[in-house]
């Protein structure tokens, strides 16, 4: 079991940035994977981001160059950090960790860009 909190979700005007952070707790050495999605209003949750625990990064191409992911171990703690906001960047962003074929999810914390 794994437990995911997201943390530093905001609004934030266009060109602005923000640091998300997501605390993970429970059997996290177990964890193979951990990304960043996001769900804006009517649409469906999209993969923005993805760390291996190798640190392999994969982003979306809507986001690559703007954002950033990492992932502090001795921490537990993964990080997105977005430079750029855009409008389109409006979105609960959810923490997502995989252990083995097991999906775990965070609650989700609001980013919201204005113009």
């Amino acid at each position: 079991q794994v437990q995911l909190v997201e943390s530093g979700g905001g609004l934030v005007q266009v060109g602005g940035s923000l640091t998300l952070s997501c605390a993970a707790s429970g059997s996290t050495s177990s964890i193979t994977a951990m990304s960043w999605y996001r769900q804006a209003p009517g649409k469906q949750r999209e993969s923005v981001a993805v760390i291996s625990s190798s640190g392999n990064t994969n982003y979306a191409s809507s986001v690559k160059g703007r954002f950033t992911v990492s992932r502090d171990i001795a921490k537990n703690t993964l990080y997105l950090q977005m430079n750029s906001l855009k409008p389109e960047d409006t979105a609960v962003y959810y923490c997502h960790a995989k252990l083995s074929v097991v999906n775990y999810w965070g609650q989700g914390t609001q980013v919201t860009v204005s113009s």
